[in-house]
């Protein structure tokens, strides 16, 4: 089957792509690295798809491979530019100390295995939109209304936090200004949009049945490997953080509360 074929190509792609940052990461002794990949997978598995001259395309794969592009250069960019030059992430450092010894041939697996292996799976929403023949209509537009205040929210968060560290003289303090000063974690309610904005497009295409996909990412970013993980030891290392959490939204941008602390 041609969608069959189709698919083990795209796997097989981004397990290369994989394998060949887990190699890069041997070299740098840092699998960090993984984090610049993540969204690049998925602009791949399109690629693969909306290259494949067997599986029919439809009137949304450019739409999609803009935007799913746009996301995936811009973010990897980002986290490239924010990780160089510095020491292992917390997250996998840790992963790193409960898996010695051998973490270094481990991580091919848990770490860059594993996540393309997701990214393949969690690619269906994108699959379904690009190759599905219903018209263009209102929810694509909805959807890409979604997508792109995911991406101002990404994008402004990411660059707003950027900025504050910066500045020397806010070491140690706790960002609550801009879109911070609404959501703890504006970067990830920026993902879920983007998320949900691509749910959008392949119900659109006759696809609802991806939508496991974004509700796996949002669970991913809310209770995994989001919020709750940085979230997990924070208190005790920023003091006023605590103060933040009681007056801040932890992801659903909304009014500030009263400082609890306030009488």
């Amino acid at each position: 089957m041609p969608e069959v074929t189709a698919a083990l190509t795209a796997l097989g792609a981004l397990l290369v792509v994989g394998c060949t940052g887990w190699l890069v990461s041997l070299a740098l002794r840092n699998v960090a690295i993984v984090d610049s990949l993540w969204s690049l997978f998925f602009l791949l598995a399109l690629a693969v798809y909306a290259a494949a001259a067997s599986v029919p395309s439809g009137p949304r794969v450019l739409p999609l491979l803009v935007l799913v592009a746009a996301r995936a250069l811009r973010l990897s960019a980002y986290l490239t530019w924010r990780n160089h030059g510095k020491p292992e992430d917390r997250r996998y450092a840790a992963m790193r100390e409960r898996n010695e010894p051998g973490f270094a041939w481990k991580s091919l697996y848990l770490v860059f295995g594993l996540q393309a292996l997701l990214a393949w799976l969690l690619a269906a929403p994108l699959v379904a939109a690009a190759t599905g023949s219903n018209p263009l209509g209102w929810i694509d537009a909805a959807g890409a209304a979604l997508w792109a205040l995911g991406l101002v929210f990404e994008t402004l968060g990411d660059a707003q936090l950027a900025r504050f560290k910066a500045d020397p003289a806010n070491r140690g303090k706790v960002m609550d200004r801009g879109l911070w000063r609404y959501t703890r974690h504006p970067n990830y309610f920026g993902e879920a949009c983007i998320w949900w904005g691509y749910g959008l497009f392949a119900i659109a295409a006759g696809g609802a049945w991806t939508l496991y996909a974004p509700i796996v990412m949002t669970a991913l970013l809310l209770k995994v490997s989001g919020v709750a993980l940085l979230e997990k030891d924070i208190a005790t290392r920023r003091p006023d953080y605590r103060a933040y959490v009681a007056r801040t939204n932890a992801f659903v941008p909304g009014p500030r509360r009263a400082d609890a602390n306030r009488q």
